[in-house]
This record gives C-alpha cells, sequence and structure tokens, in this order.
C-alpha cells in the first residue's frame, strides 16, 4: 500500500519549490493552493547573491549561502521548465566604492566602470512565468483551498480543506507570512508568531526600460516579460497590500535617478505584497520543533527566489531522513 502523498500548505516560491524538489524525487505531493496573489508573484524575480549579500553587506557564511542558493538553479529551472536569465547587475551612484569593495570581499566577480560597477554572478526569473512552470510540472497536485487548522492523528496529521479531509504522514509549512494555523504544536507556533512581516511594493511598468538589472540607491529598475519592473519598499511591520500613492512617487524618482534619465510618462502598475522574515534574515526550513512529521519552508526575507531551490533540497532532506549539510543547519527551524 502507498503511502499517503506529502501535503505542502501554501504555493508560494517556497511551498512549490519544495513540492517540485519531493515531486522529482519521486515522492507523492500534493500542494494547497490559497489562490490569492502572493509575495512571490510581487517581486522581481532576483536570483541576486552578489548584490544582495553586498547592498545588506552580510556575513561571509551568508554570502556562501546566497551563492549556494544560486548554484542550484541552473538544474532545477531546467528540470521544472523555468526560463533563467543570465544578465549582467549593475550598481549605480551612492557609495560605489564600498559596494564594489564588499563585492571582492566576499568572493564576488565585479568589475568597475566609471561611476558604476557591475557583476555577471547574479540570474532573474520572472516570477509570473516560474510559478505557472511550477504548478504545470505539478499538475493535480495542486489544488486550491485555504487551510485554517492541521490536526494531529495517530498516523500523521489531517489538513481540512474545505470539504476535503486530506491524511498525510508529513505537512509542510510553506505559509509565507501568514499567522500559524490552529492546531500546532506549541513551540512550532511560537516560532510562527516571531516572524516579521515586510511590506514590499514594486511597479510593473509597460514598456522596456532596461536590458539587464540596474540598482541604486532608492530603486533598481530590472527587466520583465511585460516590460520592466521597478523596486522594492521593505517596510517592516505592515501587512497592508494596498499600494502607496506616497510610495509609488518615490519609487518611480528614485528609479529615474539611477537611470540617470529625465521622468517620462510611464503607464505603472504599482502592486504590494507581504513577506515574512525571521530573526537572522534567514528562511526556517527543516523539521518543525515539536511535531513529528511536520517541517517549515518559512520565512525568506526578500530571498525567496534566490533560495527556493535551496530550500525545497533542504527540507526534502529533512523529509528523507538525510544528514544535515551545512546550509541545513544554517537553516534549521531549530536554531532560534
Amino acid at each position: 500500500m502507498s503511502s499517503p502523498p506529502i501535503v505542502i500548505v501554501g504555493a508560494g516560491v517556497l511551498g512549490l519549490c519544495t513540492a517540485f524538489e519531493l515531486h522529482r524525487r519521486g515522492r507523492a505531493v500534493m500542494v494547497v493552493d490559497p489562490g490569492e496573489v502572493n509575495a512571490s508573484l510581487v517581486a522581481a524575480g532576483m536570483i541576486a547573491p552578489a548584490m544582495e549579500s553586498a547592498i545588506d553587506d552580510v556575513s561571509p557564511d551568508h554570502a556562501r549561502l546566497f551563492r549556494a542558493g544560486r548554484d542550484l538553479w541552473p538544474a532545477f529551472a531546467v528540470a521544472a521548465g523555468i526560463a533563467l536569465a543570465h544578465r549582467p547587475a549593475e550598481w549605480r551612484g551612492g557609495d560605489v566604492d564600498g559596494m564594489e569593495a564588499r563585492l571582492r570581499a566576499m568572493g564576488f566577480d565585479a568589475r568597475r566602470e566609471g561611476d558604476h560597477v557591475t557583476t555577471d554572478e547574479d540570474y532573474q526569473v520572472d516570477p509570473a512565468q516560474a510559478l505557472a512552470a511550477l504548478k504545470q510540472a505539478l499538475g493535480q497536485a495542486v489544488i486550491t483551498g485555504r487551510v485554517t487548522e492541521i490536526v494531529r492523528t495517530d498516523h500523521g496529521w489531517r489538513v481540512p480543506v474545505g470539504d476535503k479531509l486530506l491524511d498525510a504522514e508529513t505537512v509542510v509549512l510553506a505559509t509565507g507570512a501568514g499567522e500559524a494555523v490552529a492546531g500546532l504544536p506549541e513551540p512550532a507556533r511560537v516560532l510562527i508568531d516571531a516572524i516579521q512581516p515586510i511590506r514590499g511594493q514594486i511597479g510593473v511598468a509597460a514598456r522596456d526600460l532596461v536590458a539587464h538589472v540596474v540598482r541604486g540607491p532608492g530603486a533598481y529598475v530590472a527587466p520583465m516579460a511585460s516590460g520592466a519592473v521597478i523596486g522594492a519598499t521593505m517596510e517592516p511591520g505592515r501587512r497592508d497590500t494596498a499600494p502607496d500613492d506616497e510610495t509609488s512617487e518615490r519609487l518611480t524618482q528614485a528609479a529615474w535617478r539611477v537611470l540617470d534619465r529625465m521622468p517620462e510618462p510611464l503607464d505603472i502598475e504599482w502592486r504590494a505584497g507581504v513577506r515574512g522574515a525571521s530573526a537572522d534574515g534567514l528562511p526556517m526550513a527543516g523539521a518543525a520543533p515539536g511535531g513529528e512529521g511536520l517541517f517549515m519552508a518559512l520565512a525568506p526575507r526578500r530571498n525567496g527566489w534566490l533560495l527556493g531551490p535551496l530550500v525545497g533540497a533542504v527540507v526534502a532532506d529533512a523529509i528523507e531522513g538525510r544528514a544535515a549539510s551545512t546550509e541545513a543547519r544554517a537553516l534549521d527551524p531549530g536554531r532560534f
């Protein structure tokens, strides 16, 4: 008799990457998709270990982790049918000397050209295409519904979804910045309650503005299938998702300064989403405390796309009982 499928609660980048990683290892999965626009879609799809490490001036260990996440992407993208773009990423204006120094200190390539510095170590995906490809690859394993509780049973967990009851030996919580579902063990609930919501606003412009990612003080501009994306704010503690006019204007003006161009009329669709962040800024990936058969794929801050395949591999390894890698130890929810 076959085992019941592993249930993944949530269909953002971490949930879908985890589900796909398990699927390609031959494991049966079921993904519960709330059917809403999630933070993974309100994003530029940055897979940017170099620029993210330098901008945040992270530790060498974090930079190595980001690089390890990036290195999984080429094979993962091919397997999932995701279009992976490998373009230069450029920083203009502001502390260019400091940016160049940080990139080099962390072992990333950097070339200086006047008042900007460029690296070839970052990738990008189109979030809409990538999410659609993952769902297509998973097929009927993705169901639409909302999970508000899970129930411990003698053989694992029961997950009510509408009028269905999903029985599973293993459940993966990939619920983004959402509140803890009812029925979780107290240690797991405490960890989820401690996740900090961070609101991020971006604008999608209906015309091409750049051929590759351009960053600078206050904004970035990146190519997208529909034109270009302008971003992005990081507003801790906010859960509202209505775009803010003042923020839109500030980002637009900063984008024109980064591009060193005079402002022009643009047709921009503004979007806002809420990401989750742990206390150290890294995801929680692996076994959840206090609950056998319960796992987490949560709180990537703004690096969900960068770390999606890595989180998926770490969670899949934990489910399969494999020895913890260096990355798995760094992401272990039990570190808090």
